[in-house]
């Protein structure tokens, strides 16, 4: 006969346990999920990272089981004249001797001299080209005196070129000691050189321009010999890689990318400019820090 209120009073404590419960057990296994996921990147990553590495380390062997060819092949080949000429001129020193020819005993002596020196330089350029590709040069810099380096490199090549070839230093310079690694500059210089001297004719002059600044050395050699074709610059720091026009000139291929690799070792830029039969200008930037 009137208005009423109806109220219904229940306990909800153990449904509020239970939807915490849920609550937290949600934010617990989103929290797990999480922690699963970064530990699944990191062993992705890890598995990425080996799998990176064992593909650089196949790729380092199939390029040592190539190096490992090629040297085969070149030293069967460039390994041979030289120990002939060797094998040849002793039995003929043998024979002088007892005809007691100085002269001719004298000019076999020399040719087994260089024969010898021939054979080193193979062996250095191989096991350069090992120590290079496995990290194994250190940079250890010091004072230097550029004039006295160009010297000592000069009067120690001077031996190996070629009749009537010299070395034209022209040295431009307001100050006399850089701060570098001499033992690198001069497996530069030496290697340049060499090929200049080797690829030029005799009498032929070869030029070693160096200009010292503040911040950076210069080295330019410079030669009047055969030049490179064209179609040859863009390989001529590849591995192993020789010309096409010097095919009868004995070489490993391996020279210009040793240089290439240990300028780059002092952060350092090589570039050429080279036109057939018209000689060869390579180019050497090596920035210099204070001491």
């Amino acid at each position: 006969q009137g208005d009423c209120v109806i109220a219904f009073v229940i306990d909800i404590t153990v449904r509020k346990k239970t939807e915490n419960k849920l609550i937290n057990y949600k934010n617990e296994l989103e929290k797990e999920v999480e922690e699963r996921t970064l530990v699944l990147k990191g062993a992705i990553q890890k598995l990425e990272k080996t799998k990176a590495e064992l593909d650089q380390a196949l790729k380092r062997e199939r390029e040592l089981s190539s190096m490992k060819s090629r040297f085969i092949s070149i030293a069967s080949h460039e390994f041979r004249t030289p120990l002939s000429t060797i094998l040849s001129s002793i039995s003929l020193v043998d024979q002088y001797k007892k005809r007691h020819d100085l002269d001719k005993i004298d000019k076999h002596t020399q040719r087994v001299r260089s024969s010898v020196n021939h054979l080193t330089s193979i062996l250095n350029d191989f096991l350069s080209v090992g120590k290079l590709e496995e990290g194994k040069i250190e940079v250890i810099k010091e004072p230097i005196h550029l004039a006295t380096l160009l010297e000592d490199i000069k009067e120690e090549i001077t031996q190996s070129l070629k009749i009537d070839q010299q070395i034209v230093i022209e040295l431009s310079t307001n100050q006399t000691q850089l701060f570098s690694d001499a033992r690198i500059i001069r497996n530069i210089l030496f290697n340049l050189l060499s090929n200049a001297s080797k690829y030029s004719d005799d009498n032929k002059n070869i030029y070693l321009t160096a200009t010292l600044e503040a911040t950076a050395l210069t080295l330019q050699i410079k030669d009047e010999g055969i030049g490179i074709p064209n179609e040859d610059h863009k390989h001529l720091f590849d591995r192993f890689f020789r010309a096409s026009n010097v095919s009868s000139i004995q070489g490993t291929g391996l020279g210009l990318h040793i240089v290439k690799r240990y300028v780059e070792l002092l952060r350092g830029k090589i570039i050429f400019e080279s036109a057939y039969k018209q000689g060869t200008t390579f180019t050497v930037s090596i920035p210099l820090e204070k001491n």
